[in-house]
């Protein structure tokens, strides 16, 4: 099976990025991350990324409620940034509102909005639909 190459965590909980490494660690599907404490670390990173000719991670793992900038602000940077881009977010949040989970459905870019804790099935879900192109 296709590993993923690169995966950014953005999530200000360490514990969660702490686990969530292991998990997909452990599948063996992937084993390079990007991590960063809030939208706009990640947003800028992002566009150094970009503009010196890497490559885009293939999966993000998006919290909403984080601070200096949240999951909604970087989900509309990124789209003015980078509208045309192939990468799969997934909304993984504590937050279990309706409003958020018919929000993050109107973006195109989100491929699934999970709420916390991640399971390690969940991951491997994630991961088997970004592989097979069924993510999106």
């Amino acid at each position: 099976m296709k590993n993923i190459n690169l995966t950014c965590i953005i999530d200000d909980d360490p514990i969660f990025v702490f686990g969530t490494k292991k998990l997909m660690q452990s599948s063996g599907y992937c084993k390079q991350f990007l991590v960063f404490e809030n939208g706009k670390i990640a947003i800028e990173h992002l566009s150094d990324v970009i503009k010196h000719g890497g490559k885009m991670p293939e999966i993000i793992l998006l919290d909403l409620n984080m601070p200096v900038m949240d999951g909604w602000q970087f989900l509309d940077a990124f789209i003015k940034k980078y509208p045309n881009q192939d990468v799969h977010i997934f909304i993984v949040t504590s937050s279990i509102d309706q409003a958020d989970i018919d929000k993050a459905a109107s973006y195109k870019l989100v491929s699934n909005y999970v709420v916390k804790p991640l399971q390690r099935d969940q991951i491997l879900e994630m991961i088997q639909a970004t592989i097979d192109g069924t993510a999106n």
